[in-house]
């Protein structure tokens, strides 16, 4: 199943990801195929404000156990973190047609 996730940084927590981005981008290697997307979205001033994700979880309880495991969220960088299923409409993937 796939899931979209929507994670918002704390306002004034650029250094938090910054520090934590190596560990995180392992993070995210170490899941694979599972990752469809997965990149920063941006501010008014151009910087990382929040990160989106499209991942594939066999559920919703493997992708909170997934996403606890993050670096980000382990340092404190979010504010707030949705996750919801998604359905790949528009010019999926090769495999995630629907």
């Amino acid at each position: 199943m796939l899931f979209m996730v929507h994670a918002t940084d704390k306002p004034g927590a650029l250094d938090i990801r910054l520090a934590n981005r190596p560990a995180h981008l392992d993070w995210l290697t170490a899941a694979g195929p599972a990752i469809k997307a997965a990149g920063p979205w941006l501010g008014s001033d151009d910087k990382p404000a929040g990160s989106l994700l499209i991942v594939e979880m066999e559920s919703r309880a493997a992708l909170d156990a997934w996403l606890a495991k993050d670096p980000y969220a382990i340092a404190g960088l979010f504010q707030s973190v949705a996750a919801a299923p998604y359905k790949w409409v528009f010019n999926p993937p090769a495999g995630l047609e629907p």
